[in-house]
Parts: structure tokens; sequence; C-alpha cells
């Protein structure tokens, strides 16, 4: 059975709603991201599948899809990843390879992670991650923190997202030269 990892870049508080702009990797710390580059390398090629919600799928096709001269690869990447949109309005993807998905959210997931492949990634959709949480179905979060303090913003856990999380297991904790500290938990 595949994984489905949700992958957040996150405030020390818990924020991962990057609308408030305290998310900006240039700005943090050490310019030299090669190392935090090579992870999120390392992490895109053993996923095969991205599952996103539909308002963060029509942002990224919007930034993404014809982006020329990217040097970090997630270009690259997000072109050519089977992307999963979580959507009941979206009739045409418009950014193949592209599957919507309409049905209840436990079975499409569930005959998602039973078909044969490699890591399912959800990252952003904040709705749909907190669905994701609520139903049980993450096995990793894989959460970039940033030294900062956002103050305000959506939260990963908390209210109704977050139940059932006691007893994660921490698999890995690496810190990057940036400061910024990769905490990979499973469940």
């Amino acid at each position: 059975m595949r994984d489905l990892i949700v992958t957040e870049n996150i405030s020390l508080d818990g924020v991962i709603d990057l609308s408030q702009g305290w998310f900006d990797p240039q700005t943090q710390g050490d310019s030299d991201h090669s190392d935090l580059m090579a992870v999120l390398t390392e992490q895109g090629q053993a996923a095969d599948a991205f599952l996103t919600g539909r308002v963060t799928f029509e942002q990224l096709r919007g930034y993404w899809q014809h982006l020329t001269g990217d040097q970090t690869g997630i270009s690259d990447y997000l072109n050519r990843v089977h992307k999963y949109v979580v959507s009941a309005t979206l009739a045409e993807p418009g950014w193949e390879p592209a599957t919507v998905l309409r049905g209840p959210l436990r079975e499409e997931i569930t005959a998602l992670k039973s078909a044969p492949g490699r890591d399912i990634v959800a990252t952003g959709s904040i709705t749909l991650v907190h669905a994701l949480i609520a139903a049980g179905l993450v096995d990793e979060y894989r959460l970039f923190v940033y030294p900062v303090v956002a103050g305000k913003g959506a939260r990963l856990f908390g209210g109704d997202g977050a139940g059932g999380l006691a007893g994660l297991r921490l698999a890995e904790a690496r810190t990057f030269r940036s400061g910024v500290v990769l905490l990979r938990y499973r469940t």
C-alpha cells in the first residue's frame, strides 16, 4: 500500500497559511538553500502522485505550469507528476497528467493508496489536509519548520482537523543551513 504524506511549510507557532506573507525562503537565514532543495528533490523522486484541493491546484497551475528558467526543479516535478485534484466543481484540470477525484474522500483516497505506485504527497490545500487528518488517512507528516512566528493564520493542527493524532512517532529531524528544520512524523 502506498503512503499518503502531508508535506507542509510551517511556522514555529504551527501556521501553514502562507497568505500572511511570512514564508519567503530567500529571507530565511543563509541564502544557500542547496541542502534543503536536495531533500525536496529526493522526496519528489520518491513520489509519483501529488494530491491537492482545487484552490491550491489552480494556484499552482497558474504559476508553475508555464514557468521557464526554474532552477529549483519544482516546475519540472509538478509538470510530470500525476496530479489528483479533490474537487466537486473542477470540470477540466487543464494541466496534465491530472485526475479529478469527485467521490467520497475516504473511498477515493483509499483506492489511490491501494493502487500500485510510490508515495502520494499532499501539500498546501489546508481544507483538504484537515479532512485527510480527520479521516485518519495520513501516514506521514513532513513539516519544514521555518524560524518565524506567524502569529495568525490557518494552522495545521487544531480545531476539527487534529483529532486522533496522539502517538505520532518521530522518524527524522534534520536541520538545514537556513535554520529550517525538517520534522518527519509517522502515524
